[in-house]
C-alpha cells in the first residue's frame, strides 16, 4: 500500500502530461498503464497540430484548441529540455486541397467559418499551391493555405514525454492496469490494482476509450460497484494508417482534404490516413481500411503509388456521444476525468494538462471548460428521466 497526492490512470499522451505538469509542482504523482505508457491512440496518431474545425460539432472545441496551439511551443520546448530528447516540433503551415468541380465553392466556405472562428486561413491558386508543393496532384482545384498550423512526431513526443516527466519526479508504471477506483461513500481514496491499493489525494482518469470500463468500488458497501461511463461514456473509434517511403521528391508540408491526409516526417516518410470505424475493441490494420486510405491520398499526391509502404498500424481513438472531450472534476469528491480526446489528444495535450494542474493545485481553472464537463453526461440523464 502506498500514498500519492495524485495517481493518474492512463499513461497516454494526456495521463502523461498532466503528470509532467503535476510534478513540476512537487506533487507526488503516479501514472498506472495498462500496456507500456503511450501506446495506445498516441502512438498512432499523425501528429497534426491542428485546431480547424472537420465538421459543426468540433466548432466548441475551437477555443481551447487555438489555446493550446498557442502553448505548444513552450509546452515542447520544456520536454526537450527535460528530457534531452526532441519531438519534432515543426510549424510548417498546412495546404487544404479541394478536388472536385464544387472545390472553390467548398473552399470559400471554409475561409468564411474558419475566418469567424479567428482561424488564419488565406485561398491561393492551384498554381501557387503547386509552387509550395510541386508533388501536388492535378486533381486539385482549389486550394487554402493555414500558415499557423504545426506538427509533431507522436512517437518522439511519447518517448521525451514520459522520461521527462520521470526525471521531474513522476513515476509512471507500464503493465499495471486499475481493477477499480477505490471510493469510501464520501471521495475517492486511490485505485485498486491487481497487485497493489494506491491511495490519492485525487484520481485523474485518463485512460482513453477504456476508461468508462473501470468501476467505482464502494468499500463501505461490500461488492457495491459504479461503473464511470456516466462520467466517461468514451468509445473506441478505430484509425488505421500507413507510413510510405518516397522513391523520388517527397512533400515539404501537410496536404489535407476530406478524403485523407499526407504528413512528412523528419526522418523522410509520409505518413497517410486516416479512416474512422465503429470496430469495437479490435484492434487490427484490414484490406478495406487500408484501401480507403489509399483512394483518399493519391489524388493529393500521385507519386503516393511509387512510394514504398513501409508500416501499417492502427490505433483506438477515445471517442464520446457528441465527439468533446470529457474534462474537470466530477460530483465524487477527489475523483476528475480526462478522456475522449478523440482526434485530438496530441493537439489537446497541454492545454488539458495546465487545465487538470490548475483544478488539482488551485481548486479552478482559468480557461472555461463547463462545455467539457463530465456531468453533462448526467444532466442528460437526469433530463430524460424527467421527460418519461
Amino acid at each position: 500500500m502506498r500514498t500519492f497526492d495524485v495517481a493518474i490512470i492512463g499513461g497516454g499522451i494526456i495521463g502523461t502530461s498532466i503528470a509532467f505538469e503535476l510534478a513540476a509542482e512537487k506533487l507526488r504523482v503516479i501514472v498506472l498503464d495498462r500496456q507500456q505508457a503511450g501506446r495506445e491512440a498516441s502512438w498512432a496518431a499523425a501528429g497534426m497540430l491542428s485546431p480547424s474545425p472537420h465538421r459543426p460539432q468540433d466548432v466548441p472545441l475551437v477555443p481551447f484548441a487555438k489555446e493550446s496551439l498557442r502553448i505548444y511551443p513552450e509546452f515542447g520546448a520544456a520536454i526537450e529540455n527535460e528530457s534531452g530528447k526532441s519531438i519534432c516540433y515543426d510549424c510548417p503551415g498546412l495546404l487544404e486541397i479541394f478536388i472536385d468541380s464544387r472545390g472553390e465553392t467548398e473552399r470559400d466556405g471554409m475561409i468564411v467559418e474558419h475566418r469567424a472562428l479567428g482561424l488564419i486561413v488565406e485561398p491561393i491558386s492551384i498554381d501557387e499551391a503547386r509552387r509550395r508543393e510541386p508533388e501536388l496532384g492535378e486533381s486539385a482545384t482549389s486550394a487554402a493555405w493555414l500558415p499557423d498550423e504545426a506538427t509533431v512526431d507522436p512517437r518522439l513526443l511519447m518517448d521525451a514525454l514520459v522520461t521527462a516527466a520521470r526525471l521531474r519526479g513522476a513515476e509512471i508504471l507500464s503493465d499495471c492496469g486499475a481493477s477499480a477506483l477505490l471510493y469510501d461513500g464520501a471521495r475517492c481514496t486511490g485505485v485498486l490494482t491487481s497487485a497493489d491499493k494506491i491511495f490519492a489525494n485525487h484520481v485523474v482518469v485518463a485512460a482513453g476509450c477504456f476508461s468508462g470500463g473501470i468501476a467505482l468500488h464502494n468499500s463501505r458497501q461490500t461488492g457495491k460497484t459504479l461503473a464511470l461511463s456516466q462520467y466517461a461514456p468514451a468509445k473506441p473509434v478505430r484509425g488505421q494508417m500507413l507510413a510510405l517511403r518516397p522513391k523520388g521528391k517527397s512533400i515539404r508540408r501537410v496536404l489535407r482534404s476530406r478524403e485523407g491526409y499526407l504528413v512528412p516526417r523528419q526522418d523522410g516518410r509520409v505518413v497517410a490516413g486516416s479512416t474512422l470505424e465503429d470496430a469495437g475493441f479490435e484492434k487490427c490494420v484490414t484490406p478495406g481500411g487500408l484501401s480507403q486510405i489509399i483512394s483518399g491520398v493519391r489524388k493529393l499526391w500521385p507519386a503516393f503509388d511509387e512510394a514504398a509502404i513501409v508500416e501499417t498500424w492502427c490505433g483506438l481513438r477515445p471517442g464520446t456521444p457528441d465527439d468533446l472531450p470529457i474534462l474537470g472534476p466530477t460530483d465524487i469528491k477527489g475523483l476528475i476525468i480526462a478522456t475522449g480526446h478523440y482526434r485530438n489528444g496530441i493537439l489537446l495535450a497541454p492545454a488539458s494538462a495546465r487545465l487538470i494542474r490548475e483544478w488539482i493545485t488551485y481548486g479552478k481553472s482559468n480557461f472555461d471548460a463547463q462545455r467539457f464537463s463530465p456531468l453533462r453526461f448526467l444532466d442528460r440523464q437526469m433530463q430524460r428521466q424527467s421527460a418519461m
